[in-house]
């Protein structure tokens, strides 16, 4: 604090001409400069002394070199203090220590629960403390029994929940394509506030995926009106990441705005060459509704492939109604099925041939896993068509689908309002060959982005990863270092932060990572996963 600056304006400020007021004025600035030196001059006690690291506050400032001190499950000293003890010290000179990342979108809904991968050991490798579950609009929509279930065996990270829209449509409509009747309308609200009062931080869509995209604006909006009177976002995966972008942000603008909620584009992207550089101008549509007043924000993982079904990827939505009994009839049905191969004929004809669409799992066939459409069908000397329909009728598969481009990601990832997200899962390593982002996200955006290419500053890389996602889902106490705030902590090295997952070879920790702590336990030691499971289902705070 400059004393003598604070007094001069004081004595400037005609508002404190009269000397009582002036006295007052500075009784008051002697009593809060008096507070401050009492409060640094106290001793700090601490379970963990991180010394002599950068530290990274996660709110955009550069580094500086400090302590960062942990007692119980909060962070009790940051920067410069007096220790009276630490039962633990940890030299970090050399080292980042920064807040715990947070995913806010993450597909590990059912493997935060299960037994065998409760740990989420590939994103606490990353430097993750917290993910975000019930995305795309799937997930359970009872949030408080699964929270209950997170807290009954505890998790390797935090985990927040949004209420996902299309499994709340599955449960009260069904998987028909059909408008919802009113009286539905008034259960899914009714059931949306009950998952609010729950603790859950929002709603969430999958406009691409049955039964969510069979949701007119209309609906969505009652829904979110519900969403907003609790003061929770609406993150979307918009109805269309192609050439109707454009559309499709602006379709989550206006459902966002009449449902006074904050709006948040999940895995924000132009996909498709014919779609490439529209992510600028739908930059400018967020860039307009954030001047107007509007709480826009988005999403990012920083690779050119997304993932998905091989059924959200070729086949139109009207072909999914019902269920897949109904699919495998429409396809024996000469009319409908020649609709639908003519419909996955022009998918195919943009991802050339299918030579963009990899198979990440598929267990009737696995020596196709890893390869492509149109490399499968040569081999078996058939069409990509036919390859394509034969896996939908064995059941569908997983697959990794190369459709952006490198300048676009880069462009995206600048804007100070995307914030990092893997929209991946947790993982143990298997025969499959899922999309790296599971294992790499975080640290791909650290290391190869902002160290390596240094297309952000590491200050902003990990603002995107800490307090701006938490700032976007409203997470008090997390995000950012400070004195009172949980201990969710990270340290890395900023010469060995990579990623080292591949599409060929996904199943591979990412290096860098020393500490991990999450509520105050160490999750991660000397680059080694403990096994700790102190992550607790976090409930939004005005909730029951």
């Amino acid at each position: 604090m400059k004393l003598a600056n604070c007094n001069l304006q004081i004595r400037r400020n005609k508002s404190f001409s009269h000397p009582l007021c002036l006295q007052f004025a500075i009784c008051i600035l002697q009593f809060a400069i008096c507070n401050a030196f009492t409060s640094a001059a106290d001793p700090t006690e601490a379970d963990v002394l991180l010394k002599g690291g950068t530290i990274f506050d996660g709110l955009g400032s550069d580094g500086q070199v400090g302590d960062v001190a942990i007692s119980n499950d909060r962070i009790v000293g940051v920067g410069k203090f007096e220790l009276k003890s630490a039962k633990w010290i940890i030299d970090c000179k050399g080292l980042v220590v920064a807040p715990g990342f947070i995913d806010l979108h993450n597909h590990s809904d059912s493997q935060i629960v299960a037994p065998r991968t409760r740990a989420n050991i590939n994103f606490l490798m990353q430097g993750c403390t917290t993910i975000v579950t019930g995305n795309c609009g799937s997930g359970p929509i009872d949030v408080g029994e699964y929270y209950s279930k997170i807290n009954a065996s505890g998790a390797g990270t935090n985990v927040a929940h949004l209420l996902p829209q299309g499994s709340l449509r599955g449960h009260v409509v069904g998987s028909a394509q059909r408008t919802a009747k009113p009286d539905e309308i008034v259960k899914m609200r009714d059931l949306a506030d009950k998952a609010m009062q729950d603790g859950a931080w929002g709603m969430s869509t999958g406009l691409i995926y049955v039964p969510s995209s069979y949701a007119d604006t209309d609906e969505l909006i009652a829904i979110t009106k519900v969403i907003g009177k609790h003061g929770g976002i609406y993150a979307s995966h918009i109805r269309g990441e192609g050439k109707d972008l454009l559309e499709s942000v602006q379709e989550a603008i206006k459902i966002g705005r009449n449902g006074n909620c904050p709006i948040h584009v999940s895995h924000f992207k132009a996909s498709g060459e014919e779609a490439w550089g529209l992510v600028r101008p739908a930059s400018a549509l967020i860039d307009a509704a954030r001047k107007e007043g509007l709480k826009v924000t988005a999403d990012q993982y920083p690779y050119i492939a997304s993932s998905t079904s091989l059924d959200a990827t070729l086949l139109p939505t009207w072909a999914l109604a019902g269920g897949r009994d109904k699919l495998l009839e429409r396809l024996k049905d000469k009319e409908q099925s020649a609709r639908i191969r003519e419909f996955i004929s022009k998918r195919l004809d943009k991802s050339r041939d299918g030579a963009t669409v990899k198979i990440a799992a598929y267990s009737p066939k696995p020596a196709w896993i890893g390869r492509n459409l149109a490399e499968i069908a040569k081999a078996e000397k058939s069409k990509s068509l036919d390859i394509a329909l034969t896996i939908v009728r064995n059941g569908g598969a997983s697959v990794v689908n190369f459709g952006m481009s490198e300048e676009d990601v880069r462009f995206v990832m600048q804007q100070p309002w995307v914030a990092t997200a893997s929209d991946g899962r947790a993982y143990l390593p298997s025969a499959d060959k899922p999309h790296p982002r599971s294992y790499g996200t975080f640290s791909r955006k650290l290391g190869e982005y902002a160290i390596k290419e240094k297309v952000i500053p590491l200050a902003a890389a990990i603002r995107s990863s800490s307090s701006l996602p938490a700032e976007i889902l409203g997470l008090p106490d997390r995000g950012s270092l400070k004195a009172g705030h949980f201990a969710d902590v990270v340290v890395f090295d900023p010469k060995t932060i990579r990623d080292t997952a591949t599409y060929d070879d996904p199943h591979q920790y990412a290096t860098g990572m020393k500490f991990v702590f999450v509520n105050g336990d160490v999750a991660v030691k000397d680059g080694s996963s403990t096994g700790a499971l102190s992550g607790r289902a976090l409930k939004r705070p005005d909730s029951k």
